[in-house]
């Protein structure tokens, strides 16, 4: 899953969200540099992405990439599940897309200090092109797949990865729809074991 997923599935928990948000940018041991509630968001992204890729909806919307993206496929679907969850209005009714969009950013802001340098550089770019709240749109999915191409060390930038998501919208919305409720009763069961043991340590 992209930032807004993991944003989402820290279910408003401060230390969790930031743990959530900087776990691809943490390796090794480097977690434990981090206090005990943020190191459980860095374990629960990690156990989200596993979730996410192991799940058979997932392996089914890969498909759709796989002759455009390769092995990059996965991590376009990533942001393709982020463009259905700002749009869906069970997850986001109104304009709580934009509230919660401006609450991470501040929450990150408040907690600089503990964020990884890349993190840190990148994320005044997050909040000024406010990347989780365009996610809704598809100039924000077009821009976010330029990023990857941006990354990718064995693909170049290629029309027919967005024309994949156009052509495929309402199949891929399909998987989203099978998908995400799972992923998020998942997370929150794993949610909540965290905060049970904290609050028992406590």
């Amino acid at each position: 899953m992209n930032y807004l997923a993991h944003a989402c599935l820290s279910f408003g928990n401060e230390d969790i969200l930031v743990g959530n948000m900087i776990s691809d940018f943490i390796k090794g041991k480097k977690k434990f540099d981090y206090p005990v509630a943020i190191q459980n968001g860095i374990i629960l992204h990690r156990m989200i992405d596993t979730f996410t890729d192991a799940h058979p909806v997932t392996k089914e919307a890969i498909k759709f990439f796989k002759p455009a993206a390769g092995s990059y496929a996965s991590v376009f679907i990533d942001v393709v599940y982020d463009h259905f969850l700002a749009n869906d209005k069970a997850e986001f009714p109104g304009s709580d897309l934009a509230l919660f969009a401006e609450t991470t950013y501040r929450i990150l802001e408040k907690n600089n200090a503990l964020l990884p340098e890349r993190f840190s550089r990148m994320l005044p770019y997050m909040r000024t092109q406010n990347w989780l709240y365009n996610y809704q749109f598809a100039t924000g999915i077009e821009n976010s797949f330029n990023n990857i191409f941006r990354r990718a060390n064995y693909l170049e930038k290629n029309d027919a990865v967005f024309n994949c998501f156009n052509e495929n919208y309402e199949k891929l919305q399909n998987c989203y729809n099978q998908f995400f409720p799972e992923l998020k009763a998942f997370s929150f069961f794993e949610y909540n074991k965290f905060v049970t043991f904290n609050t028992a340590v406590q």
